[in-house]
């Protein structure tokens, strides 16, 4: 299929200092807002001015706690009020925790599941309901990206907390994407592997490697913005992931729990 424009309307970014929200941003902001939401909003300025070199018409950042979900109905209608319609929202937090943390410590546990998982269905649902609206009073179309993981494909012993946060999201969004199918949404599900990046960097200068068919951020944003411009529903990154998870789905259990993260 070729590429179609994204949809107009404002670039949002929930996860403003997200490397690959940001990679995402980059590729698509020609002369169009891009909001960047985030913690410490005042201290995004190297993603604004990379922004705004790559042709951004404004950049703006807004506070925006993931973690507190009763604050995202509002913040995504005060958003909506200042710049218009949101055309792409990507939907780009996250945290990767610590396993050995939260397998002693329950509160720990909770809090990759809630940022992971529960947060993110609540901003899912709440943009959902913003852009119907938007297509049925305007009959504009709007697109949300959601980054899933190889991580949910099967939950690994070494990592199955956030494994299993990942595998709660990967499933909420194949019927999230189910339920706005004609709605005049488009919902993109990313499944990238392991990402060199900053997120993984404290992983790997614990002594972790990087796992095979690793990717870059700009390579992961790469692949999604051409997906999202086939108005493809599901990406993997790289593209032979897509194998290597119909294996890991069959090996026999003995193997599969001493598989390394």
């Amino acid at each position: 299929m070729p590429e179609q424009p994204t949809p107009e309307g404002v670039i949002l970014v929930l996860g403003g200092r997200s490397e690959i929200g940001v990679e995402v941003a980059r590729r698509i902001c020609v002369q169009r807002t891009v909001v960047l939401a985030a913690r410490r909003s005042n201290d995004l300025t190297a993603q604004r001015e990379a922004l705004l070199a790559d042709g951004a018409s404004a950049v703006e950042a807004v506070e925006f706690d993931a973690d507190d979900t009763a604050s995202h109905g509002p913040m995504l209608r005060s958003i909506a009020e200042r710049h218009g319609r949101i055309g792409v929202a990507v939907v780009a937090f996250g945290i990767l925790g610590d396993q050995a943390r939260a397998e002693a410590d329950a509160a720990h546990a909770v809090q990759i599941a809630h940022t992971d998982y529960v947060a993110q269905v609540s901003v899912l649902t709440e943009l959902a309901v913003m852009l119907k609206g938007q297509a049925l009073e305007r009959g504009s179309r709007g697109a949300i990206i959601a980054f899933s993981s190889i991580a949910g494909v099967r939950v690994r012993r070494a990592n199955y907390v956030y494994g299993s946060a990942k595998a709660g999201l990967d499933g909420f969004v194949q019927g999230f994407a189910d339920a706005l199918g004609g709605t005049g949404v488009q919902v993109l599900l990313a499944r990238p592997g392991f990402v060199i990046g900053q997120m993984t960097k404290e992983l790997m200068e614990s002594g972790v490697k990087p796992a095979p068919m690793s990717s870059t951020p700009q390579q992961v944003a790469d692949a999604t913005v051409a997906a999202l411009g086939r108005r493809r529903r599901v990406v993997w990154i790289p593209g032979t992931l897509r194998g290597a998870a119909a294996v890991m789905r069959v090996l026999p259990h003995p193997l599969w729990r001493r598989m390394p993260r």
